[in-house]
């Protein structure tokens, strides 16, 4: 079985064969960046990675490579797509933990390869022998001593750049190029680092940065820029190294038919001893930003790890030396939780309540052994009075407070109101002055909270005409000696319907979804916006062209960012297309388009790895002619062969307005929010279960009036649903038993 990870690689990949020129040679500096570790370890998930060991040291997990093997390379056409030419400008990002005990001789951390047909039967046939003289003999030191010895016959005179070492920076040493040669390789030798590649007239260059201690057993992240004629080099996030050449990077690095090898050569000579966390290359880019996006020496951002390599359950092998601290020192303790702390990292705790067994993983609770919940039926727990009808709930836990909620009422003149959670239900804490609210963005910075609004109105009825048509939406504080929300900043929006928050890089952003200018210009410009520490305020970033926009809905996927955008209508129609935006190069850009009915909302979430989005139609609409409301929303799955998201369910819905995604136990859920048949407000919104191969299917109907949004959330170990009326000036709070 194969991760959607290492599929969204090739996925992300589609964006750079999109609109290529018929140009015979191409360069690649307009990728993502690109997770080499991730490729080979997520290939097959569903047994462990042949020649690589997972190990932890000081908290955080590596492997090792044990042996050259065939599932630790691949050609470099399946992530270097349609490139005849290595970029000119990359950087390398690779985090490591070498000691000077193990380390031998130019170990390499990986290698592109130059192969041919004999190539290929030479490297990868002497890989499949070694695998299976493994087999019969077993991996000993002394094989592998005689594996080595054999092979240092078969390269006699090959690699001839790190027999010996330049005088100083920027002299290089030069080979004939040969079958199997580096096109490009990363290897260390005692405290050197050596970027080894081919250069000008197809000889060898050997680039060296001396006195780079990596060899003291300790973690240390690796940024290396080549850019013209410059290579810096920055570990851990201190001074960076600079080397200036007398030559730049060739613009000719011919690599069609090459192959990546990790952790080696592709031979037992320079395998890696090491652990190695983090492999990514950057083409076109410089990757220090986003690793170190400040100035402190040691804050260090990871830019991709693979998910095995934060996974608690994988314990290391039993022939490991090296014990991962959670399991030398096991206590189990009984009774009310205690927070998981640095200091609790490997207590078990066993919850009589839940009859479940957790352990600390430093941060959080794991669950090792728990009696699953099953949902068994609805009821309702509070019919909430509200000042005006309601169009959006948020809810949110605040420090020293407790479980809060924002509610986006219709009416200006009482505003719209933020409630306390307790014993009773949520009940009224704070009125805010809003003005035609229709949702509301909880978000945090640091240890400051905020909360925005989307207003679609004006400030007040006794302005001028022109000031009017001006809309703002609010920034909201959290202020701790006043224990209220104060305003913060002030943003001119364009009947905002929402506000996504969310953080790439270290820096965070708004995006606010503009849904018309005035009366019927919908086709305009939704902005994002990114928070400037300086001037502590939000400022333009981007801006997107929208038409009606109703919702944006941000995720993740591996190291990658996307944004979609739900379109509504474009001033004639609701048949309008959806658009899908991937992160890439400090900036969105367009991924996929997908056509829509007036969507109103996305819901992205996971299912065993699977990753899904669901749109919710509002109803169709052409021109003058009658809206039809009863459609099909639909639910999309990342299909990991063409590449993109494609449809996986219809349901009928009734002028859908929300989906909410939410888990019990070991169920998956998900919950419509249905608003209007044609007829009548009153109507069932329906929760739907997983059901595996058959999608989802209709579990419970909830009777809604006029329902306009849904939201799940916990409290005191209970589950809890929430619904808001556009129609009707109550919410009600719903709880789901279990059994």
């Amino acid at each position: 079985m194969m991760s959607p990870m290492i599929f969204l690689l090739l996925l992300i990949l589609r964006l750079t064969t999109t609109g290529t020129s018929a140009q015979t040679w191409r360069h690649c500096t307009d990728l993502p960046p690109l997770d080499l570790l991730s490729f080979v370890l997520e290939k097959d998930t569903s047994r462990p990675t042949p020649g690589v060991q997972v190990m932890e040291h000081g908290g955080m997990r590596g492997v090792r490579f044990s042996r050259p093997h065939p599932s630790l390379s691949f050609p470099s056409a399946q992530l270097l797509v349609n490139c005849d030419l290595f970029p000119v400008d990359f950087s390398i990002v690779v985090t490591l933990k070498v000691s000077h005990v193990d380390l031998k001789r130019n170990e390499y951390i990986f290698s592109l390869l130059e192969e041919n047909d004999d190539d290929n039967r030479t490297v990868r046939g002497r890989m499949m022998e070694d695998t299976e003289e493994d087999k019969t003999r077993g991996q000993t030191a002394g094989s592998h001593e005689e594996v080595a010895a054999r092979e240092k016959q078969e390269e006699k005179g090959d690699e001839a750049s790190g027999a010996k070492e330049p005088q100083k920076p920027g002299i290089w040493k030069h080979t004939g190029r040969q079958r199997g040669a580096v096109i490009l390789g990363l290897k260390i030798s005692g405290s050197r680092l050596h970027l080894v590649f081919q250069g000008h007239s197809k000889a060898t260059e050997n680039w060296v940065f001396r006195g780079v201690e990596l060899t003291d057993s300790q973690w240390h992240t690796l940024v290396l820029v080549v850019t013209g004629q410059r290579a810096r080099l920055t570990v851990d996030c201190n001074a960076p190294v600079d080397m200036g050449l007398s030559r730049s990077f060739p613009t000719d690095l011919d690599i069609k038919g090459s192959t990546f090898h990790l952790g080696s050569r592709g031979r037992w000579k320079g395998l890696f001893s090491g652990l190695v966390r983090q492999l990514v290359l950057v083409p076109g880019s410089d990757a220090t930003p986003q690793v170190c996006p400040s100035s402190e020496p040691g804050r260090i951002i990871t830019l991709s790890v693979p998910p095995v390599l934060f996974d608690l359950s994988v314990k290391a092998q039993k022939t490991d030396s090296h014990l991962p601290t959670y399991e030398a020192q096991l206590k189990v303790s009984i009774g009310p939780q205690n927070s998981c702390s640095k200091t609790l990292r490997g207590q078990l705790w066993f919850n009589p309540n839940r009859k479940g067994l957790y352990l600390c993983d430093g941060a959080t609770w794991i669950p090792l052994l728990e009696e699953h919940k099953r949902l068994d039926y609805v009821v309702e727990r509070q019919v909430l009075t509200t000042s005006s009808e309601t169009y959006d709930i948020e809810v949110f836990q605040m420090p020293g407070m407790g479980l809060m909620a924002a509610m986006a009422h219709r009416s200006t003149s009482s505003g719209s109101g933020v409630y306390l959670w307790s014993q009773s239900g949520f009940q009224l804490y704070q009125s805010i002055s809003t003005y035609g609210a229709l949702s509301w963005r909880y978000f945090t910075l640091g240890e400051k909270a905020f909360l925005v609004v989307s207003n679609s109105g004006g400030w007040s009825q006794e302005l001028a005409e022109e000031e009017a048509e001006e809309e703002f939406s609010i920034i909201y504080k959290w202020s701790k000696k006043r224990r209220r929300f104060v305003a913060h900043q002030t943003l001119r929006t364009h009947c905002a319907r929402d506000w996504e928050a969310f953080s790439i890089n270290g820096h965070t952003y708004l995006a606010v979804a503009n849904h018309r200018q005035r009366n019927n210009n919908h086709t305009i410009e939704s902005v994002l916006y990114r928070w400037n520490r300086r001037s502590k305020s939000f400022e333009v970033y981007q801006r997107l062209q929208t038409s009606g926009a109703y919702d944006w809905e941000f995720f993740t996927v591996g190291p990658y960012h996307f944004l979609v955008v739900a379109n509504a209508f474009d001033g004639v129609t609701t048949h309008v297309d959806s658009v899908i935006y991937v992160w890439l190069s400090g900036s969105f850009r367009v991924f996929q388009t997908i056509k829509t009915f007036c969507a109103t909302d996305w819901e992205m979430f996971q299912i065993d790895g699977r990753v899904f989005l669901a749109v919710a139609n509002g109803h169709r609409l052409h021109g003058s002619g009658p809206s039809e409301y009863a459609i099909n929303s639909t639910i999309y799955e990342l299909d990991l062969s063409a590449r993109l998201f494609v449809r996986f369910q219809d349901i009928v819905t009734y002028s859908a307005v929300d989906w909410e995604f939410f888990s019990l136990g070991e169920d998956y859920f998900l919950v419509v929010a249905n608003s209007f048949d044609g007829d009548s407000y009153s109507l069932n919104s329906v929760l739907y279960r997983w059901q595996g191969y058959e999608g989802f299917v209709p579990v419970h109907w909830i009777p809604t009036i006029g329902c306009s949004d849904w939201e799940f959330f916990t409290y005191e170990e209970k589950s809890y649903l929430i619904y808001s009326s556009a129609k009707a000036p109550l919410s009600k709070v719903f709880m789901l038993k279990t059994h």
